[in-house]
């Protein structure tokens, strides 16, 4: 357990240290480039949704995603961990 939570802290600290060390940089992702890219194909074309949340800043938007990602990998890998180990169970049972 200790050593599960001073991995997840180092993630944590890992995914904040860009923030931290280049404060005034533009981490674009693929969102803006598209946005950028329908706007020059067709000018006048509105969005139909809008967003609930809009991040700050672009670091922060793309901090979020890897968190995010982080999170689902986190929760694939438990769920991987949980039926390898139930099949060493039942190797070991037989």
């Amino acid at each position: 357990m200790k050593r599960s939570l001073l991995l997840l802290v180092f993630a944590v600290l890992l995914t904040a240290a860009p923030l931290l060390f280049i404060p005034h940089s533009d981490f674009g992702g693929t969102d803006g480039q598209a946005e950028k890219t329908i706007q020059v194909i067709a000018p006048h074309y509105q969005p139909w949704a809008q967003t609930i949340f809009e991040p700050p800043g672009g670091e922060v938007e793309t901090l979020l995603f890897s968190v995010q990602a982080a999170v689902g990998a986190g929760i694939i890998g438990y769920i991987i961990g949980v039926y390898k180990g139930r099949a060493n169970k039942r190797e070991e049972a037989k």
